[in-house]
Order: C-alpha cells, then structure tokens, then sequence
C-alpha cells in the first residue's frame, strides 16, 4: 500500500491547487501552502522564458524540496526560447511546466504572449511541442481564458481547446472562465470585470472527457470547489488561497479523503519561524519581510489578526531582520 502523502498518481491529481500570481506564489508562499495542505498542486507565479535562459537561473528556478507538486508558469512564445526555459526547468526538479495564454496585462500585450496567444492557436501548439520535446519528464499543460476582447461564443474556447489536443501531447487545460479584454481594462479589472461563465469549462469537460479540465476564476470558498467538481476534474483558487491560506487547511480532507489532522495554526507558526531561520542563515540575501508578506492572512477571521497583520507589516520591526518576530506576532489564545 501506497503511504499516504505519496506521489502516487492520485494524490498527484490536480483536484484542488494554487493559482501563479506574480509577486505572491514564490518558493516562500509556496513552503507556506505545503505545510497546510500535503496534496494540493503548487504553482509558480509567471516567469518568462528569457529571464531563465538569459538572466539568474537560481534566482527564478530555485524552490524548496518539500513543494512537490508543483509546476513553473512560464511566459513566451518563441518555441525555441521555451524549450530551452523547459529543460532547465525540469533539472530543478518541477513536476509541471505550464504555458500561460491567459495574463492580459499590457506589458505580456507588448511582448505577445499571455492571453494575445489565443490567437495563435497555431503557434500556442509549437510552443507546446517545444517544451514537453525539451523536458519529456515534465507534464506540459496551458492556462488560458475562455476568449479574448468581445469573444463571447463558446465554440472560441473548445476551438482553442481541441485544436491543442489535436496537435499536442498537451492533456490538462486550466481554463480561467472569464474573458481577457486586451483593450480598456486594467489586469485587476480583468479579473472582476468580464463575466464568470462557468457553464464554458463544464461544457469543455463533457465534449473533451479524456481531457483534463481544471476550473479558475472567482472561486472563494471550499462549498462553491466542492460544486464546481461535480463537473470538472479540478479546481484552481487563486487570491482567496494567498489572502485566507488556512482555508487550505480542510484541501486534504474534503478533496483527498486524508485522514491525518488538519494543520494547527500554533505549530504552522512554529514551522514558519524555523523555516524563516533557516533561509536567513543560508546567506543568499533572504529577508524576514520576503516572507513575512506572505504570511499577513494567516490569522483571517481570528481575534488577534489586526495585531498579527501590523506586526508582520512594520518596517521598523522587520529591519532588524529577526525571525522571532513572527513568534512574537503570534498568540496562541487566536487559535
């Protein structure tokens, strides 16, 4: 019999997982979402593709040995600069490269990847055909919106979808349910404004069943993940996991049929002031306000999260860059 917290293929099912975010989902958020769930699947916030073949390698690459799951998002669309992204992500040990085609932020417009590869299906597939041939060890999957601009028909999104299955090894599409408008919208308001069409990602998992669909967008709470696997193979939460990370806490059970207790938020605080220890005295210019950021959500709902919050958020006592600050931060009659 398999342990438990194994890799065996359906712990390793993409049930429930942590969306990329830039600037939130890096390798110390990333530890964070580890300790609360054992099986959720992990996701890096965007890279592109250049910066890992041109720029710091380790920098971008480096990640804790605990996270896996988990996959690095890269952004592109040069096949040949992808692949060489690939294969470098996969000697660092990712389990998983995803291409974004869904970020319509007009610094991703100006470089022509992001949700501009929508309409590119085409050029969506080389890429595609490039990084899995360059990392044949890693699964290569894509996330992407359910159109683009005024795109409002449902044949845009399962067109996109089974030309790639058609043409790719590519089998698991994470499907952000909301349009990207490249014009006239900020990337905040990209994701509140378009409107949520959940009926789109169940209607591609019913026409593609031997696709793997995983459902994104607007999804706050574990009763609306529990509805939406009803029709779908997963569910990916984004900004609720970053700013409420103990809503995780129940993943294991509801999603995984764990039976081992749910993470306790006294001995999380212990592990987090080990862990943020350990990265100062490794010497790589580590901070306690790098992954102190993170942490501001921790105690969401709880009587002493005001305190919590301030204390982790002050500059004066992050400068002196001690990790029993989150110690002190904590108190335990909040658990």
């Amino acid at each position: 019999m398999q342990p438990e917290n194994s890799l065996s293929a359906p712990v390793r099912a993409r049930r429930m997982s942590v969306a990329p975010m830039l600037d939130w989902t890096d390798r110390h958020f990333r530890y964070l979402a580890r300790q609360i769930s054992r099986h959720a699947w992990l996701y890096s916030e965007m890279v592109h593709a250049g910066a890992i073949v041109h720029g710091d390698e380790a920098r971008f690459l480096r990640k804790n040995d605990c996270e896996n799951p988990v996959a690095l998002q890269l952004g592109g669309c040069e096949p040949a600069l992808l692949a060489a992204a690939s294969k470098r992500v996969a000697a660092w040990g990712y389990d998983e490269i995803n291409l974004n085609c869904g970020c319509p932020s007009p610094r991703v417009q100006k470089g022509a990847f992001g949700a501009c590869l929508m309409n590119e299906v085409d050029l969506v597939a080389d890429c595609l055909n490039a990084m899995q041939d360059a990392a044949p060890e890693c699964e290569v999957t894509v996330k992407h919106r359910i159109g683009v601009d005024r795109q409002t028909e449902y044949q845009t999104v399962a067109d996109f979808v089974g030309t790639l299955a058609e043409k790719t090894a590519c089998k698991t599409f994470i499907v952000h349910a909301r349009n990207a408008w490249l014009d006239g919208l900020s990337p905040k308001e990209n994701r509140e404004v378009p409107p949520l069409k959940y009926e789109y990602v169940y209607r591609l998992k019913r026409e593609f069943p031997a696709l793997e669909i995983i459902i994104n967008g607007g999804i706050k709470t574990n009763g609306e993940a529990a509805a939406h696997l009803e029709y779908v193979d997963g569910v990916m939460v984004g900004r609720e996991a970053y700013h409420n990370p103990m809503i995780m806490a129940a993943w294991d059970r509801l999603f995984y049929g764990s039976k081992q207790p749910e993470t306790e938020l006294g001995a999380l605080v212990e592990k987090l002031y080990r862990y943020m220890a350990e990265q100062i005295a490794a010497g790589r210019g580590t901070a306690v306000r790098h992954m102190a950021k993170h942490y501001l959500g921790l105690m969401h709902g709880l009587p002493n999260a005001r305190r919590w919050r301030r204390m982790l958020s002050d500059s004066s006592l992050l400068s002196a860059n001690r990790p029993e600050l989150i110690l002190e931060a904590y108190s335990p009659e909040a658990a």
